[in-house]
């Protein structure tokens, strides 16, 4: 029997359908919490595509490395950026900035305004606070620095603990999705393809929708307190196949669905930005974050409207109540 997910009506009765509320959280300009959150950033992973496919790059360096003119423009300095070819005026972006020690990371989408000699420059559509859980699976912030190893292909993506998928859809809007496990069950090489599976997160699922209607993905795997990398890219499609979900149970949960890239592209290397960044050991950053403040200013500065909208604004002026929902999240459904 074909199990594989074909049509978003399919998807949805693995997943579910995404939250009405789900774009309240969203904004479309750089805030000043984003603008905080950039200052605090050593490292980025970043996807350029079109309608016809994607891929991806590191970009790393001092805190603060992408910087902004305005609120509407995010500036990516070259220099930085482990494959700056990659970007094309009227490209589809995604960004996904870190801060050393907190879990949930910076998503900010848009298109590629302008490349010049120095600098890549994006048209800001969407900037919004992504959950923790990929980075607390990871065991991201934990690791300790390791000396550059010798790996296969399939031994690197065994070992690997954390993944940056990046997909687009077919009017060519990009995603960068973090995705998180124990090494051996995030992502293996097995029978011709790449796989791993899908934990609960946001519900967002852009990066599933995205495969249906472009199949063509591009991932960086990497192992935390490494700098050596895994590039993959190739055909993906999505399964509810048992056999192929037991594979990656973790403490007795069993994920939704697998994503299988088929015939992949796969690329070992050193990461310049990721050496750059500097992430392990793990040292605060200069500048306090706080996600839950900044999430509660995106609610009250989205310009989503209805009563699902007027629900989560009234919810986020509860004193504590976005910080204990978001800590009983990753408690208790964090697989």
């Amino acid at each position: 029997m074909d199990r594989r997910i074909a049509n978003v009506a399919a998807l949805e009765a693995c997943i579910g359908k995404t939250p009405g509320a789900m774009q309240v959280k969203v904004i479309d300009h750089v805030d000043a919490g984003a603008q905080h959150w950039l200052a605090a950033s050593p490292l980025m992973f970043a996807g350029f595509g079109t309608r016809q496919g994607i891929a991806i790059s590191l970009a790393g360096g001092t805190p603060g490395f992408a910087g902004v003119a305005g609120s509407s423009r995010l500036r990516l300095p070259k220099a930085f950026l482990d494959s700056p070819d990659l970007a094309r005026e009227g490209q589809g972006f995604a960004g996904l900035f870190l801060v050393p020690t907190i879990g949930e990371t910076l998503r900010i989408n848009g298109h590629v305004a302008n490349v010049d000699c120095e600098a890549i420059e994006i048209t800001v559509a969407e900037c919004y606070v992504h959950c923790a859980k990929a980075l607390i699976r990871s065991d991201f912030w934990s690791a300790t620095p390791q000396s550059p190893a010798s790996f296969e292909a399939a031994q690197f993506l065994a070992a690997s603990r954390f993944v940056a998928l990046a997909t687009i859809d077919s009017e060519g809007c990009a995603d960068v999705s973090p995705k998180g496990d124990p090494a051996g069950t995030m992502i293996r090489l097995s029978e011709g393809a790449a796989s791993f599976a899908d934990r609960p997160g946001n519900r967002r699922a852009d990066s599933f929708r995205n495969i249906l209607t472009q199949p063509h993905v591009a991932i960086v795997a990497l192992i935390p307190g490494a700098t050596g990398i895994g590039l993959v890219s190739g055909e993906a499609r999505m399964s509810v196949d048992e056999n192929a979900r037991a594979g990656f149970t973790v403490q007795g949960k069993v994920p939704l669905l697998v994503t299988s890239i088929e015939r992949p592209q796969i690329l070992l290397r050193e990461s310049a930005a990721l050496a750059r960044a500097r992430l392990w050991p793990v040292k605060a950053p200069a500048e306090a974050i706080d996600p839950a403040a900044i999430m509660i200013s995106h609610v009250r500065l989205s310009k989503a409207r209805g009563i699902q909208a007027a629900i989560a604004r009234t919810a986020v002026s509860v004193p504590g109540l976005m910080r204990r929902g978001l800590a009983h999240d990753y408690k208790t459904k964090l697989y």
